[in-house]
């Protein structure tokens, strides 16, 4: 293993490195603003497919400019804010129908009863979980139940589960054993069997993460893929001959 030794940069020896390796910067000016609000490292991403990498000096190819990779930068951003928007309905949709459909049927505290589930250890787990989350949130609701009531301990479903993260929720809809409410939740998203939903809302709360922390979504493989259906209610794509892991079939879930 070799010792790591290389030193901090400054943004003028940043602009220099990337001149160095071929990059057009037409304006210094410019590429200082930017490089002092936006990391080397970061942008690094956006670089990476102009470059040849395969060359330990990780030469631009000709006629690669700074306003083009900071193009893709920009639209990445924009790119993200959008979806984020659309995942926004999708989450709090998915929150509402779960809570709704089981509360109805199983009463308020159901989300703590392991006979609703497959995996006795993953429910054991994800409780831990949802207190850890209820007791870390500040929410009024939480608070003002905690005031007045003593038993149950835990507040119910439709405060409980409004306060957990969405990678909570899908994970707990993924372990709750097939059950008509869970199939009514799937077919009230144009699915016609839960484990699409499931499969769905896993990939769909992974780039909800991504979004969230403002990491690279454009040109990424992503590391959860949503299921091909081979039928929904709704139009869905009819060439399903696409990588899973790349966003656009993600997005054809979303606007399914």
């Amino acid at each position: 293993m070799a010792t790591y030794s290389k030193k901090p940069l400054s943004i003028d020896e940043q602009i220099a490195l990337l001149e160095s390796r071929g990059l057009q910067i037409a304006d210094h000016a410019r590429a200082r603003h930017y490089l002092s609000y936006i990391s080397y490292y970061r942008l690094r991403a956006y670089t990476y497919p102009y470059q040849v990498n395969t060359d330990e000096n990780h030469p631009f190819q000709t006629g690669t400019s700074f306003d083009q990779v900071l193009d893709d930068y920009l639209f990445d951003r924009y790119l993200r804010l959008l979806i984020f928007d659309a995942i926004e309905r999708i989450e709090i949709a998915f929150r509402t129908q779960v809570i709704h459909h089981y509360s109805m049927r199983h009463g308020s505290h159901w989300y703590q009863e392991k006979k609703h589930y497959k995996k006795e250890a993953y429910f054991i787990n994800d409780l831990k979980v949802i207190d850890n989350e209820v007791d870390r949130s500040v929410e009024v609701f939480i608070d003002h139940y905690r005031d007045k009531y003593d038993t149950p301990y835990r507040p119910p479903s439709w405060m409980t589960l409004e306060v957990i993260s969405f990678g909570l929720l899908s994970k707990l809809y993924s372990n709750l054993k097939m059950s008509p409410e869970k199939k009514i939740i799937a077919g009230n998203f144009g699915l016609g069997h839960p484990k699409l939903l499931v499969s769905w809302m896993h990939a769909i709360s992974n780039v909800r993460n991504i979004c969230a922390h403002h990491a690279r979504l454009w040109n990424r493989r992503l590391a959860v893929g949503p299921v091909i259906p081979n039928y929904t209610n709704r139009p869905f794509i009819t060439d399903t001959d696409i990588d899973e892991h790349k966003l656009y079939l993600l997005l054809c879930c979303i606007a399914t």
